[in-house]
């Protein structure tokens, strides 16, 4: 009995971690170290002039991007199928308000996206510069504008097919079929006062969970990523592709930017609380945001800064933070916008208008199926890439900026719940 207590005691937990001290360092601490060490390997190796004889070594730090990238892109499908199952069969929405959070939504994330869009043809960021191609990049195929061509191709063969091709168009409907009629069966049986239908909520539970999981996983395998594919860009190219890199950060800052205006002017003209009031009682919700670069961590600071320091209803508020926190990602869904008009200026061929409509409709879905964890959205990027024949390679590039600019959009994010939340809550204080 003794030698029991002495295994499971608490004294003995914390020397039994002692050796996993990496884990105890932030993921962003983590990627920063990364960079500084690839930095100088970088330039230990070359810093754009290498050694033939370095030559295997330097393309040999990138397999480990590679690999990673190959797990995000196996992680996407799963992960927007199960994320929009899970969210139809466990979120509860009141019928008028539920509508009225849905238009809410929809319009502000479409708004998003049309703003990301807007800079990036604007500002255009990918021709500032060059950025070294990864290994097995195959350039965008252009395309037309075929309405009928995609609701054609919208239909599936097969119900496994657009899991394994990763058809973003034919998974959307997949999902959202699924999702409607599960959770009409769901409402008919709590109807009728029967609990058949908890089974497959617990199933999908479950994936979810562990779909989160693995990711998890692989997002802890990032600064290793990082590392590697920064210090090959430096070993062959030097300094020069990141000139790229950091006008593509400009332009995303910018268009966050004006989202952030928009959001203030539908609280100016459509709700009873002030912009500078919305701004200083968020606060605390917008640092927990950049800190934890989670909107799922910071959903209880958000439901706490909305009715007691802004002042809005308790149920203003829990439509906004709880319930409108799942499904509003539109930091998350600019950002893959710009990051696919950002990668076809970096080839030299742009995203006609068919395409970046295209891109507006995967952007919108994938921002719903992005978990609210960190750098959850380079998994649904993939889908968004792979809808306009992009490169998936080049993710792995941004993967050097994404752990600044995952915080950002985190933040709009939540300053996007905020903003539902105040709108729903109208223009007369409670």
């Amino acid at each position: 009995m003794k030698q029991a207590e002495s295994i499971n005691s608490p004294e003995k937990q914390p020397e039994d971690k002692q050796g996993l001290w990496w884990q105890k360092i932030p993921l962003t601490g983590q990627i920063l170290i990364a960079l500084i060490f690839a930095i100088i390997v970088g330039i230990a190796l070359g810093a754009g002039n290498p050694s033939p004889t370095n030559a295997a070594l330097i393309n040999n730090l990138a397999v480990p991007s590679e690999l990673i990238l190959r797990a995000l892109k196996a992680l996407a499908t799963p992960l927007i199928l199960v994320a929009v199952l899970h969210t139809f069969l466990t979120t509860n929405i009141p019928g008028t308000a539920g509508r009225k959070l849905a238009a809410l939504l929809l319009t502000n994330t479409t708004v998003a996206i049309l703003i990301g869009l807007l800079v990036a043809n604007i500002v255009r960021p990918g021709t500032w510069g060059r950025l070294i191609a990864p290994e097995g990049a195959q350039a965008v195929t252009q395309a037309n504008l075929d309405p009928w061509g995609l609701v054609k191709d919208a239909v599936p063969e097969s119900i496994l097919k657009p899991l394994v091709d990763n058809n973003v168009i034919q998974l959307i409907v997949i999902a959202l079929s699924l999702g409607i009629v599960l959770r009409a069966i769901k409402s008919e049986m709590i109807a009728q006062d029967k609990t058949d239908y908890k089974p497959i909520e617990q199933i999908i539970g479950i994936l979810f969970e562990c779909v989160i999981r693995v990711l998890n996983w692989v997002i802890c395998l990032v600064p290793l990523a990082v590392f590697g594919i920064v210090a090959k860009t430096i070993a062959k190219e030097g300094f020069a592709p990141f000139q790229s890199l950091f006008a593509f950060i400009l332009a995303v800052l910018l268009a966050l930017f004006l989202q952030a205006c928009y959001y203030l002017t539908r609280v100016k003209l459509q709700s009873w609380v002030k912009p500078i009031d919305f701004l200083k009682g968020g606060t605390d919700a917008f640092l927990t945001a950049f800190s934890t670069s989670s909107s799922g961590a910071t959903m209880p600071v958000t439901f706490e800064v909305l009715q007691q320091k802004i002042g809005l209803r308790e149920s203003s508020a829990a439509l906004g933070a709880l319930v409108g926190a799942n499904f509003n990602n539109d930091g998350t869904a600019l950002y893959e916008a710009m990051s696919a008009l950002f990668i076809s200026q970096v080839l030299g061929l742009h995203l006609n208008l068919g395409q970046q409509f295209i891109v507006v409709l995967t952007s919108i879905f994938a921002s719903v199926g992005a978990a609210n964890i960190p750098n959850a959205g380079l998994v649904t990027m993939t889908l968004v890439f792979t809808s306009v024949g992009l490169p998936t390679q080049y993710i792995a590039v941004l993967v050097t900026v994404d752990w600044f600019l995952d915080r950002c959009r985190t933040a709009i994010n939540v300053m996007g719940d905020m903003t539902v939340s105040t709108l729903l809550d109208g223009k007369k204080p409670q």
